[in-house]
C-alpha cells in the first residue's frame, strides 16, 4: 500500500497551497494525498468555523464537487473526503483508516486566523493524533525542500512511533540538512551545540549518511534566533521538535514552536517526540 498525506482543506486559498505543497514532498514516495474537509454548520458548531459563513452553508454535494476540482489541479493523485465530525474525531479516524506519514494544513497571513487555526485545529490535531504536522504558509516555495532546517535544543529527544515513521521520507527529499541550536540564557556548559547534534544523530530522523551542519546562536531569544538562522541558510523547510510540555501543554502560547509559527516564512514541519526520559542522559560528542 503506497504511503499517504492527509492535507486537511477549507477550500480557502491556504488549503489548496497546502495541498500543492505536500503533493511536492510526497512525490519521491509516491505518495498519494487524502484531501480532508470538516464541513460544519456554524450554528451549531461556531467555534470550529475556519472558513465565512457563505462557504460553510454549501451543500456537502458542492463541496464535495469543489474538493474533486481542487484534487484535479493537483500533480499526484489524491482523494477527496467530507466529514461532519469535529476535528479531532474525525481526524482521528481518517488516520486509523488511512495511517499517514504526516497531516498537512494552510496556514493564514490574517494573525487572528492564524492564532485561531493553530488552538483550534492544529493543537486538537496534534493531542488527538500525536503524528506529524506540516504547516504550510501561502507564500510557500513551489518545490522540495533543498535547504532543512531543524531547530533543537540541547535536551535529549525520543522520536514517537509516527515520527520515526516520517524518516523515510525526510531522507526522500535529497535536501541539505542544517541543525540549529540556540543558547538559552541558563545553559552554562560547555559544547551544547554539540549535545544537540548528537541528539540527532542519535533520533535517527536524518539519514545514516547524512552529514548535518551545526549552526549556533548565542546572542538572541530562541524564536528570534531560529527566524535568523532560517534567513542565514537560505532554508526553504524548518523542522521543530513538538515535545508534550510545549506545544501539546497549556503553555502553548508562550512558547519557542508558537512564536516561530506566527513568523516563519517557510513551511514548518512538527514532530511529536516521546516525554523526556530521566535526568542524566548525555549523548556522545561529535
Amino acid at each position: 500500500m503506497p504511503a499517504s498525506l492527509l492535507v486537511l482543506t477549507n477550500l480557502a486559498e491556504p488549503a489548496e497551497q497546502a495541498a500543492r505543497y505536500a503533493g511536492l514532498l510526497g512525490e519521491p514516495l509516491h505518495a498519494r494525498l487524502v484531501l480532508l474537509h470538516l464541513y460544519h454548520n456554524p450554528v451549531l458548531d461556531p467555534e470550529l468555523v475556519t472558513v465565512t459563513t457563505a462557504q460553510a452553508y454549501r451543500s456537502q454535494a458542492e463541496t464535495s464537487v469543489a474538493l474533486h476540482e481542487l484534487a484535479a489541479r493537483l500533480t499526484v493523485p489524491a482523494t477527496v473526503e467530507v466529514s461532519v465530525w469535529a476535528a479531532p474525531e474525525a481526524v482521528d479516524e481518517a488516520v486509523r483508516r488511512h495511517q499517514p506519514l504526516l497531516l498537512a494544513m494552510g496556514l493564514s497571513p490574517e494573525p487572528d486566523m492564524l492564532d485561531h487555526l493553530l488552538h483550534n485545529q492544529a493543537l486538537p490535531v496534534l493531542r488527538a493524533t500525536h503524528r506529524p504536522l506540516l504547516l504550510v504558509p501561502a507564500a510557500a516555495a513551489g518545490h522540495r525542500p533543498r535547504r532543512v532546517v531543524l531547530a533543537v535544543d540541547a535536551e535529549e529527544f525520543t522520536p514517537n512511533a509516527a515520527t520515526r515513521a516520517v524518516a523515510p521520507l525526510l531522507a526522500a527529499w535529497g535536501a541539505v540538512f542544517t541543525v540549529v541550536h540556540v543558547a538559552a540564557a541558563t545553559e552554562r556548559e560547555a559544547f551544547v551545540g554539540q549535545r544537540a547534534l548528537g541528539a540527532v544523530h542519535l533520533s535517527a530522523l536524518l539519514p545514516p549518511a547524512t552529514a548535518p551542519v551545526l549552526y549556533e546562536s548565542k546572542l538572541m531569544p530562541p524564536a528570534a534566533g531560529i527566524l535568523q538562522a532560517l534567513d542565514d541558510v537560505q532554508a526553504d523547510l524548518l523542522v521543530l521538535i513538538a515535545r508534550p510540555r510545549s506545544f501539546l501543554g497549556r503553555l502553548f502560547h508562550r512558547s519557542v514552536t508558537a512564536q516561530v509559527l506566527r513568523s516563519s516564512p517557510v513551511p514548518v514541519l512538527l514532530l511529536p517526540v516521546e516525554a523526556p526520559a530521566q535526568p542524566g542522559w548525555m549523548p556522545p560528542m561529535c
